[in-house]
């Protein structure tokens, strides 16, 4: 009977409101099936005896019904008979038998309460492991669906990681250009200035003087070469 002594916990657990706060409720889930599966093991195991003690407690007050029936009905059959002293012997035995009839109703009523009692916690277990089964595949659903959104938020993180790298990267290329672009201007402009350098007074002075000097020589040299060929220079 131990089972019964727990009637009032098992009808009384809410296991969703504990499921609410429970910080794994599969893994709760998981723990609760166990106890309840236990619990509906010994439920069945003595619901069969407790039915077996109603049926039994049923039949001793229906014999006990009957014999106070039977006592009366001699009693009344004496007092007709005119026989008083056999009514008083047979209503001495009605008062025995209804006192006996009177335990084996208590007897029956508390047999057909615990068998009440069994059969209500039966049921009770029976769809509180059905709501459990039922919530466990939804909550390994929402897991899963958890899961998958978990990697997709890391595949976008990663990408997002990625993008970013890229783009410092295309900045770094772009300055880059921009820096090899001047650097080339620069040389460009550089040569440009040091062909179109604009010559110093000096810088003619000496190159007509060079020109001077040259053409004053060639003349010598022509004079002396007529001179030794006897010809007038001119």
């Amino acid at each position: 009977m131990g089972i019964i002594s727990r009637f009032k916990d098992i009808m009384a657990a809410n296991f969703n409101a504990i499921l609410d706060k429970a910080e794994d409720p599969e893994k709760m889930i998981d723990q609760y099936l166990r106890e309840l599966n236990s619990d509906l093991g010994n439920v069945k195991a003595e619901t069969a005896a407790i039915m077996a003690e109603e049926t039994r407690a049923k039949r001793e007050y229906d014999e006990a019904v009957a014999e106070v029936a039977k006592y009366q009905m001699y009693a009344e059959k004496a007092v007709a008979a005119g026989n008083d002293s056999d009514a008083r012997v047979f209503l001495q035995q009605k008062n025995v038998a209804s006192i006996k009839c009177e335990n084996q109703k208590k007897i029956y009523e508390a047999a057909a309460a615990n068998s009440l009692k069994m059969r209500q916690m039966h049921d009770k277990l029976v769809k509180d492991i059905n709501d459990l089964n039922a919530k466990k595949e939804t909550i390994k659903a929402k897991v899963a669906v958890a899961k998958t959104q978990e990697k997709i938020n890391s595949l976008n993180s990663s990408v997002t990681l990625k993008s970013d790298a890229q783009s410092a990267m295309s900045k770094l290329n772009e300055l880059e250009d921009k820096i090899d672009k001047r650097l080339d201007t620069a040389n460009a402009m550089a040569q440009l200035n040091a062909e179109a350098e604009i010559p110093t007074v000096e810088d003619l002075a000496a190159k007509y003087d060079i020109t001077s000097d040259a053409h004053s020589d060639v003349d010598d040299e022509l004079a002396a070469l007529k001179a030794k060929m006897g010809m007038r220079a001119e």
